[in-house]
C-alpha cells in the first residue's frame, strides 16, 4: 500500500496543515462538472473522468480542489477570510502514469490583502515541501499573469487578438504559436454554410443556434467539450482574426518581454526597465509586483533564489496574476499554485472573493524522498 494512503501518512499532513494555519476541509470526490468545465479551460477539461447522475446532472471525479474548496466556501454562505486545507485523491487521465494521485495543499480565501497572502501562499509552499522531507534541490519558477494582461493591454492589442494571448498564457508552445498566427493572418475556416452565414455577419445568436443543432444531431451536446457558446466565441474570433492587419512592431514588442528572465529580487527593476524602452505604462502592475516580492522577503523566502520568467504561467484559465511552481532540478513539479481573484465570481459568489493557494503532488514527494513522507 502507498505509504501516503496510509493513517499515519495522512496525520502527519495534516499536522503540517494545522502548523501552517489551515483547517482540514473534506469535499466529495464526486463533483458536479460544469464547474470545472467552465473555468478550469482545455488542459485539466480533457482529462476529467465524467459520469452523469440520475436526474441527468454531469458529474466529474474531483480532478483538483481548489474549484471544490470554493463552492464549498460560497454554498457555507462565509463572509469572513478563510484557511482551507486539504488532502486526498485527485483524478485525471494521463497518457502516462496513474489517473489518481494524491494532492495536499492550502486555499487562502477571502483575504483582500494580496501582496502578504500571495507571500504566505509560496512561504507555506516551500514549508510544506520541507516538512515533508523534500532535501533535495528545488527550483521555483514564477510568473505574473496580471503583468502579462498589463502589457497586452498597453500595446492596444485588438480584443481577438488579447483574448487569444490570454489563454494561451501558461503554455509557451502555444503561447509561440498564437504570436507566430498573428504575424501571419490566416484565412477564416471553411465551415458548412449554415455556419459561414452568421459568422459572416458577426450574428453571434444565430451562430449559437446552429452550432447547438449540430451538436444535437451527433449527440455530442454533453460530452465535456466544448459548448455551442464556447464555439461560436472562437470562431468569431477566428473570423475577425482574418481581418486584422498585423502589427509586427507590437509583436516585437510582446516577444522582447516575454524573453525577461530574472532573479525575483532583481525582476521589477527588469520590467521597469522593459516598459520605459517599450514606451509604456505598466507603473501599477509593477508596483504591485514590486510589493509582493518585498512580503515574500518578509515571509523568509529567499527571492534571489526565486525565478521570475515573464512567459511563466500554468495551465488553468482560472489565474489571474501570481503563479508558481516548485519543482526537482530535472523539471518535476512537486507544487504549484497562484492568484484566482475571479474564480469564486464565476462560481457564483454574489461579490469578489480574492483566493489565493496551492497543491502539493504528494505522490511525487513519496517517489522522492522514498515514499516515506
Amino acid at each position: 500500500m502507498n505509504a501516503l494512503r496510509s493513517f499515519s501518512a495522512r496525520a502527519d499532513i495534516e499536522t503540517i496543515l494545522a502548523q501552517l494555519g489551515a483547517e482540514r476541509l473534506d469535499v466529495p470526490v464526486l463533483q458536479p462538472a460544469d464547474p470545472f468545465l467552465d473555468t478550469a479551460g482545455e488542459e485539466l477539461r480533457r482529462r476529467i473522468f465524467l459520469s452523469e447522475s440520475e436526474t441527468g446532472e454531469t458529474l466529474c471525479l474531483r480532478p483538483e480542489f481548489t474549484i471544490p474548496v470554493c463552492l464549498h466556501h460560497i454554498g457555507a454562505g462565509e463572509s469572513a477570510p478563510r484557511r482551507y486545507g486539504y488532502v486526498g485523491t485527485v483524478f485525471r487521465q494521463r497518457r502516462a502514469g496513474g489517473n489518481e494521485f494524491l494532492q495536499a495543499g492550502i486555499e487562502d480565501i477571502g483575504n483582500t490583502d494580496s501582496a502578504p497572502a500571495d507571500a504566505r501562499s509560496l512561504a507555506d509552499a516551500l514549508a510544506f515541501l520541507e516538512a515533508l522531507g523534500v532535501s533535495a534541490p528545488t527550483v521555483t519558477t514564477l510568473g505574473d499573469q496580471a503583468v502579462f494582461n498589463a502589457v497586452i493591454a498597453g500595446l492596444g492589442l485588438p480584443q481577438g487578438w488579447a483574448v487569444r494571448l490570454s489563454h494561451a498564457f501558461g503554455d509557451r508552445a502555444t503561447l509561440d504559436a498564437t504570436l507566430d498566427a498573428l504575424a501571419v493572418p490566416p484565412p477564416p475556416p471553411e465551415v458548412p454554410a449554415d455556419i459561414l452565414e452568421p459568422c459572416e455577419a458577426r450574428d453571434r445568436a444565430a451562430l449559437v443556434n446552429a452550432l447547438s443543432m449540430r451538436l444535437r444531431i451527433a449527440g455530442l451536446e454533453n460530452s465535456g467539450g466544448r459548448d455551442a457558446d464556447e464555439i461560436a466565441d472562437r470562431l468569431i474570433a477566428r473570423f475577425d482574426a482574418a481581418e486584422i492587419a498585423p502589427d509586427e512592431k507590437a509583436l516585437a514588442t510582446l516577444r522582447t518581454f516575454l524573453s525577461i528572465s530574472a532573479p525575483l529580487n532583481e525582476a521589477a527593476g527588469a520590467l521597469a526597465g522593459f516598459a520605459e524602452a517599450a514606451g509604456l505604462d505598466l507603473s501599477d502592475a509593477i508596483a504591485a509586483f514590486g510589493a509582493r516580492a518585498t512580503e515574500m522577503e518578509k515571509a523568509g523566502v529567499d527571492t534571489a533564489a526565486i525565478s521570475y520568467d515573464a512567459a511563466f504561467g500554468r495551465a488553468l484559465d482560472y489565474y489571474t496574476a501570481l503563479v508558481y511552481e516548485i519543482a526537482t532540478a530535472d523539471g518535476l513539479v512537486l507544487a504549484g499554485g497562484g492568484r484566482y481573484d475571479r474564480l469564486l465570481t464565476m462560481l457564483g459568489a454574489g461579490s469578489d472573493v480574492p483566493g489565493v493557494g496551492f497543491s502539493v503532488w504528494l505522490d511525487r514527494v513519496a517517489a522522492l524522498t522514498g515514499g516515506d513522507a
